[in-house]
C-alpha cells in the first residue's frame, strides 16, 4: 500500500512540475507539430482539412494542454520524453490556446492567487465546479459537440458523478449532456473573433531591459530591474533585482518561455527562494503583469508589474510609502523610468527642500497640509504623470482583513506535503462619496501595521480547542497550519483541522480599529494539478 501511494504521488508530482513550463527544448514549429502527429496520430484520427481529431478540436491554456498530456500518459500510457512532452505542450499551446483577452478574467487560478472565490449561478456551480474550479471550464474554448463529448468523457472517467452530493437531486444526466454543453458553446465557442484577431499579430520580442514595482502580501511594496535575454524561440535567460521598502533586498537567475505569444512562465532562483513567474504580457510586448510565488508554497508570493526599459521612456510608476495621513510629514520615494525634474504630489502637498536622484527613483520630503482634501492623487514627476497612485486621507473609516476568507492546510510533520500558510493584512478604507462602509466606492488606502491574534470562529471550534491546535499565527500576520497526521492531544479529533476567526488590531494616531476574517485550516491537497 506504501509503494503504491508513493507512485501516485511521484505521478502527481510530475504533473505539478509541468505547471512551470519553464525549462523546455522548445522545437522548431515544424518538427512540432511532426512530433504532435507521430505521438498522438496512432490514437487520434486524422482529420481531412488537417488535424487530429478531439485534440484540434480544443483551445486551452498551457497548463492545460499539459494536463491532457500528462493525463494520456498516466491513463493511456503514451510515453514521451520530457523534452517531447514539453515541445508538444508548446506548440499546441501556440497554435490553439486563449487570446489574452479571453484569459483575462480568469487569470487567478493560472497565477495560483489565494484564494480564489468564484461567484457562478448555482446550475453552473452544482454541474462543473463542484469538483474543480469553475476556472478551469471557463479557460477552455470548444463547439456544442465537443462540450458534450467532454461530458460522456466526465461520467465515463467518474462514473459515481451523477450520484454525489446536489447530483442526485436533479436529472443530472440530462442536463450534463444537454443543457450545458449548449449553454457552454455559447459562453465558451471555439470559434471567437478574440482568437483570430490575435493570431494574426505579430509576437513581441520581450528581450529588453525591464522596470519592475509590485507587492509582496508581508513585505510590502518593493521595485527592481530584470534583464531579459534571447536564448532561443520563445526562451529567455533572467536576470532579476528587487529591493523592498524595508530596505531588504534580493538577486536571482533563472529561465523563461512564452507560450501563446504572451503567457511568460518563469523559473529562477531569487534571494535564495526558489519561485515561479505566471505573468502575461500586452500585445506590444511593452509590459508584463501577474504573480510569481514560491515553488514549494504557492500560496505565498507578489504581484509584479514590469515595463520595458527604452531610451525615450520617463514613467512614473510606483511611490512609497503610497499614502500618508494629513497633517503628516514623510520622505517618499517615487520609483519609474528615466525620471528628471521636480515632483508633485497635488494641491495641498509640499515638497520640502531639494528632491534627490534621478533615474529610477526620486526621494523628498513631502509635507501633508491638515486640510490636505482626502482621496486618491495624481503623482507627476517633470512631464511624466500617472493617475491614483497616492493617497491623502485624515481618518481611516474602516479597517479590513485581507484576504476575508482563506483556506490554510495542515502539512509537514515528516509527511511529503508542506503545510499551506495564510499571509493576512491589514489594510484601511476610506468610505467614499456616499459615506456607507463595504460599497463599491469605497477607497483602499493601504496596508496598516497591526497586531494579530486568532480565536475559535464558534461553538463547535471552541468545543474542539481549534485554535490551540489549528496552527500558529507570526509576526506580520503569517499564519502558520500545525502539522498533518494524527495528534493524541485532540480528545475529539485525529488531525488539526480547525475553523478560526483571525482578529487585526491597529492604531491610527489614536483611533483604534478592528476586523477579522475566516480561516479554514483543512487536511492536505493530495491531488494538485496545474489549475485547480
Amino acid at each position: 500500500m506504501r509503494s503504491d501511494h508513493r507512485k501516485t504521488r511521484a505521478s502527481w508530482w510530475l504533473w505539478l512540475a509541468l505547471a512551470a513550463l519553464a525549462l523546455p527544448v522548445v522545437s522548431p514549429a515544424g518538427d512540432s507539430k511532426a512530433l504532435l502527429e507521430s505521438r498522438c496520430g496512432a490514437c487520434h484520427q486524422r482529420l481531412p482539412e488537417g488535424g487530429l481529431r478531439r485534440i484540434s478540436a480544443a483551445r486551452k491554456t498551457p497548463e492545460a494542454w499539459g494536463m491532457t498530456v500528462m493525463r494520456m500518459m498516466r491513463i493511456h500510457g503514451v510515453r514521451l520524453s520530457d523534452d517531447d512532452r514539453r515541445a508538444i505542450v508548446k506548440h499546441l499551446a501556440d497554435t490553439q490556446g486563449l487570446a489574452p483577452d479571453e484569459a483575462r478574467e480568469y487569470r487567478y487560478i493560472l497565477e495560483r492567487r489565494p484564494p480564489a472565490v468564484e461567484h457562478e449561478d448555482e446550475e453552473m456551480t452544482v454541474m462543473c465546479a463542484r469538483c474543480h474550479s469553475y476556472a478551469q471550464i471557463a479557460l477552455q474554448r470548444r463547439d456544442e459537440a465537443e462540450w458534450r463529448r467532454l461530458s460522456h468523457f466526465h461520467l465515463g472517467q467518474y462514473p459515481s458523478l451523477e450520484y454525489h452530493s446536489r447530483g442526485r437531486d436533479r436529472n443530472w444526466w440530462e442536463i450534463a449532456s444537454g443543457e450545458i454543453p449548449a449553454r457552454l458553446a455559447e459562453l465558451y465557442p471555439f470559434d471567437t473573433d478574440e482568437w483570430t484577431e490575435w493570431r494574426k499579430n505579430a509576437k513581441a520580442d520581450l528581450a529588453g531591459t525591464w522596470r519592475v514595482t509590485g507587492h509582496h502580501p508581508g513585505k510590502g511594496g518593493y521595485e527592481g530591474r530584470a534583464d531579459v535575454v534571447r536564448s532561443g524561440t520563445d526562451e529567455y535567460r533572467i536576470a532579476m533585482k528587487i529591493r523592498y521598502a524595508g530596505g531588504e533586498t534580493a538577486t536571482g537567475r533563472g529561465t523563461a518561455v512564452v507560450y501563446t505569444g504572451y503567457e511568460w512562465r518563469g523559473s529562477l532562483d531569487l534571494g535564495g527562494e526558489k519561485v515561479r513567474q505566471v505573468l502575461a504580457a500586452d500585445e506590444d510586448g511593452d509590459s508584463l503583469s501577474g504573480r510569481w510565488f514560491l515553488e514549494d508554497h504557492d500560496s505565498l508570493g507578489a504581484d509584479i508589474e514590469a515595463v520595458r526599459v527604452t531610451a525615450a521612456d520617463t514613467q512614473v510608476l510606483a511611490v512609497e510609502p503610497p499614502f500618508l495621513k494629513a497633517g503628516s510629514q514623510a520622505k517618499v520615494a517615487i520609483h519609474g523610468i528615466g525620471l528628471s525634474g521636480a515632483p508633485a504630489l497635488g494641491d495641498g502637498i509640499r515638497v520640502l527642500g531639494h528632491p534627490e536622484g534621478a533615474g529610477d527613483t526620486i526621494t523628498a520630503v513631502i509635507q501633508v497640509e491638515p486640510n490636505a482634501t482626502e482621496g486618491s492623487r495624481d503623482v507627476s514627476v517633470g512631464e511624466a504623470k500617472t493617475e491614483a497612485l497616492f493617497t491623502v486621507y485624515s481618518e481611516i473609516d474602516a479597517l479590513r482583513v485581507e484576504p476575508d476568507f482563506a483556506i490554510g492546510r495542515v502539512g509537514g510533520g515528516g509527511g511529503p506535503i508542506p503545510a499551506v500558510p495564510v499571509q493576512f493584512e491589514a489594510v484601511g478604507y476610506l468610505n467614499g462619496a456616499d459615506g456607507e462602509p463595504g460599497t463599491d466606492d469605497d477607497l483602499r488606502v493601504g496596508v496598516l501595521p497591526a497586531d494579530w491574534s486568532v480565536t475559535d470562529y464558534n461553538e463547535a471550534a471552541r468545543a474542539m480547542k481549534d485554535s490551540e491546535f489549528a496552527g500558529e499565527m507570526k509576526a506580520g500576520g503569517l499564519f502558520v497550519p500545525a502539522a498533518a497526521g494524527p495528534n493524541r492531544k485532540r480528545k475529539f479529533s485525529t488531525n488539526n483541522a480547525g475553523d478560526l476567526t483571525i482578529t487585526a488590531r491597529a492604531n491610527d494616531g489614536g483611533t483604534k480599529l478592528e476586523a477579522t476574517s475566516h480561516l479554514i485550516v483543512s487536511v492536505q491537497r493530495w491531488v494538485d494539478p496545474p489549475i485547480r
